[in-house]
């Protein structure tokens, strides 16, 4: 495009943008805030008008020799049914949300979506259930606990603790697979 094709086409760009083609017509593209003030009623009637002029458009658009002018409508025309179709979407998943906020089942789309992984994991439950094999295994071996005096500067304390498993706490220390415990004065 040479410099008079460039301002033309912002020209024509503009000219779309400010006046638009409905405007001509008293028309104009629905907005979302609007939509979300009326009721579900209101929308599906909308809905059902604003499919008649789809259906209008795409006839017309075919027969009329102005194609140019029917493709534009028709761009708009699906858009605005799209919105019309999120905002009662929006609606009817807020009604149920509100629905089943307190009960302990919800529908899958209510749920909390998660990673992959984190579905598929075992709950607390299923990890910490043992078989009675495993059950009677830690009946008959329990935890065994060891004191171990350590000397510090000629003084001998008893302040070190042994456990022959793994246990969960701030203040041990892992040595090569053994965990010595720190005991608490």
């Amino acid at each position: 495009l040479g410099l008079v094709g460039q301002e033309m086409y912002i020209r024509n760009r503009y000219q779309r943008r400010v006046h638009g083609i409905y405007n001509q017509q008293g028309k104009g593209m629905v907005k979302t805030y609007e939509l979300r003030t009326k009721d579900e009623k209101a929308l599906i009637e909308e809905l059902a008008k604003l499919k008649g002029e789809l259906a209008k458009a795409r006839i017309g658009k075919v027969s009329a020799a102005a194609t140019q002018v029917k493709a534009s409508k028709i761009k708009v025309l699906r858009k605005d049914i799209a919105r019309i179709l999120t905002v009662i979407n929006e609606k009817r998943r807020t009604v149920a949300h509100d629905k089943f906020k307190k009960k302990k089942l919800k529908p899958l789309d209510q749920r909390i979506k998660g990673t992959r992984a984190s579905r598929r994991k075992l709950t607390i439950f299923e990890r910490t259930r043992k078989t009675k094999k495993q059950q009677k295994k830690l009946n008959c071996n329990p935890r065994r606990k060891y004191a171990i005096q350590a000397q510090f500067s000629h003084h001998f304390h008893s302040c070190l603790l042994y456990t022959s498993d793994a246990a969960d706490e701030r203040s041990s220390v892992d040595l090569g697979g053994r965990r010595i415990i720190k005991k608490k004065n």
